[in-house]
C-alpha cells in the first residue's frame, strides 16, 4: 500500500482572540460549534480533523459552506495555522515551518489551483504559467521551457502567447493547473478548483484532470461542495461538517453504506448505478473446464445456477452453459460439451459501474467479469444488479424515515474518526456476503 502523503492528527483550528482558551476546551468536551460560538464568540473552523492522504491518490474533501474542507486544505501549506494537533507532509510538521524554510517547503511540494483564475491579464499565457518558477528566481528561458511542458500537459501550448482575456473560462482553469505542474510538485491542493465553472466545462475540466493524474500519478488533495464531482474524481472521498470528519471512504463506500442521516442526505439524489461498480457485487465465477467436463456430468452443476461460464485451460471463457442449452442439447441426444455452450454472452471489467452492465443485465443471463488479461476473476448476476441499487435506496429510505437498516433510530452525525486515524474504512458487508 501506498505511504501517506499528508497527516492530519487530532486537528483543530479556532477562530477569534483566544483561541486556545475556553473554546478549544469546550471543542475537545464534544460540545458543537454552534453553542461554542455562542458562549465564546470564537467560531470552530477544524474540530479534531484525523485524515490521511496516500502518495498518488486524488483525495477528495467535500462538505457545504462552513464544514471546515477548505480551512483543512490551507493548513497543509500553512495559509491557516492550527490551533492543535500535527499536520504533515511528508513526515514534516508543517505548522512548525517558518519563514523561508516554509516558502522553500512550500515551492518545492506543493502547487495550488484555487476557485478564481487569478491570471495576470497583461501577462501572456506562457509567463503566468511560469510566474511560480519566476518567484523561485528561474531565468526566462527555464521558466518558458517548464511552462510550455505544462501547458501542453493540459492541452494549451498553441495559446502559449495569447492573453488570458483571449481564452474561456475553462481554459483559463487550465491556465492556473499548469502554473501548478509546472514546477512539477509532489502535491497539488485544489480547492473548489472547478466550482466557478459551467457544468459542460466543469465535467470537461474534471476528465483533463484525470488524464493527466493517470500519467503524473501526483498526490492531489481535492475540496469540492459537490458531492456528484467527488464521487466521480475521488479514489477516496472525505465528508465533513462542522468542521468535523463525518466520514472516509470509497465513492462506492460512500454511497452504499452512508455513516448517517447526514450523508444519506447527501446520497439520496446520487445516481447509484454510476457509481456502484462491479467488483463490489460480483459472486464466485465456479466456471466449468471445457476439457475436464462433458454434458452429462455437467448438467446437474447447471442445474444449480442460472449458467456457468466454461473455460480454457488459461481461464479464459470460451462460453456460458445454461439449463436451456442443457435441454437443447439433450433433446438433439448430444453430449458435446463444446456443441452445447452458447457465445453470445456478455463480459465486464471489475472497475465497470452498474450503469455501463444495466442493458446486458436485462437479457437475464449472467456477465462474465474479465481481468485485463481476459481471464474470468467473477460472474455478475442480472438480479444482483437491481437488488444492489433497490439496497442502496432502501437503506437511504431508512434514514429518512429515522430509523438505520437495522431497525434502530438513525443517529445524528457520527464523529468516529477511527476510519480516517489511518486513513482506511472499515471492511462493511456487501448484499452477497463478501465484504470490501
Amino acid at each position: 500500500m501506498s505511504k501517506n502523503k499528508i497527516e492530519l492528527h487530532s486537528v483543530y483550528k479556532i477562530f477569534g482572540d483566544q483561541p486556545r482558551g475556553r473554546a478549544l476546551e469546550l471543542a475537545r468536551s464534544g460540545m458543537d460549534k454552534d453553542r461554542i460560538q455562542q458562549q465564546t464568540d470564537h467560531v470552530v473552523g477544524l474540530d479534531d480533523v484525523n485524515f490521511s492522504v496516500r502518495e498518488g491518490e486524488i483525495f477528495v474533501v467535500m462538505g457545504l459552506s462552513g464544514s471546515g474542507k477548505s480551512t483543512a486544505i490551507r493548513t497543509v501549506n500553512k495559509l491557516h495555522s492550527i490551533t492543535a494537533g500535527e499536520v504533515l507532509v511528508d513526515g514534516v510538521n508543517v505548522q512548525k515551518l517558518t519563514g523561508r524554510a516554509l516558502q522553500e517547503f512550500r515551492r518545492q511540494k506543493m502547487g495550488m489551483v484555487f476557485q478564481h483564475f487569478a491570471l495576470f491579464p497583461h501577462w501572456r499565457v506562457i509567463d503566468n504559467a511560469g510566474y511560480g518558477l519566476k518567484v523561485q528566481g528561474l531565468t526566462k528561458s527555464e521558466r518558458d521551457r517548464a511552462a510550455l511542458k505544462a501547458l501542453d500537459q493540459v492541452g494549451l501550448a498553441p495559446f502559449a502567447n495569447s492573453f488570458p482575456a483571449e481564452l474561456s473560462g475553462g481554459m483559463q482553469q487550465r491556465v492556473g493547473l499548469a502554473r501548478a505542474l509546472a514546477a512539477d510538485p509532489d502535491i497539488l491542493l485544489m480547492d473548489e478548483a472547478f466550482s466557478a465553472l459551467d457544468p459542460l466545462i466543469r465535467r470537461q475540466m474534471q476528465d483533463d484532470m484525470m488524464a493527466i493524474q493517470a500519467e503524473l500519478h501526483k498526490t492531489i488533495l481535492f475540496i469540492t461542495h459537490d458531492l456528484n464531482e467527488a464521487l466521480r474524481i475521488g479514489d477516496r472521498v472525505c465528508i465533513m461538517k462542522d468542521g468535523k470528519v463525518i466520514q472516509i471512504g470509497s465513492p462506492d463506500e460512500i454511497l452504499t453504506n452512508p455513516a448517517d442521516s447526514y450523508v444519506a442526505e447527501f446520497v439520496q439524489d446520487v445516481d447509484q448505478g454510476r457509481v456502484i461498480d462491479v467488483a463490489s457485487i460480483m459472486a464466485e465465477p465456479r466456471p466449468l473446464m471445457v476439457s475436464e467436463h462433458d454434458l452429462t456430468d455437467a448438467a446437474p452443476l447447471v442445474d444449480e445456477m442460472s449458467g456457468r461460464f466454461v473455460v480454457d485451460e488459461n481461464n479464459r471463457v470460451v462460453g456460458l452453459l445454461t439449463p436451456d442449452d442443457v435441454e437443447r442439447a439433450r433433446a438433439v441426444g448430444s453430449v458435446d460439451l463444446r456443441r452445447a455452450i452458447r457465445s453470445d454472452f456478455d463480459t465486464t471489467t471489475r472497475a465497470a459501474t452498474l450503469n455501463e452492465n444495466y442493458a446486458a443485465a436485462g437479457r437475464g443471463l449472467p456477465i462474465a467479469v474479465l481481468d485485463s488479461n481476459e481471464r474470468l476473476v467473477g460472474r455478475l448476476e442480472p438480479f444482483a444488479v437491481l437488488a444492489e441499487l433497490g439496497r442502496v435506496e432502501e437503506l437511504v429510505e431508512s434514514y429518512r424515515d429515522g430509523t438505520d437498516d437495522s431497525g434502530h433510530d438513525a443517529i445524528g452525525p457520527a464523529t468516529d474518526n477511527r476510519a480516517a486515524d489511518n486513513g482506511t474504512t472499515e471492511p462493511r458487508a456487501t448484499s452477497n456476503g463478501a465484504t470490501r
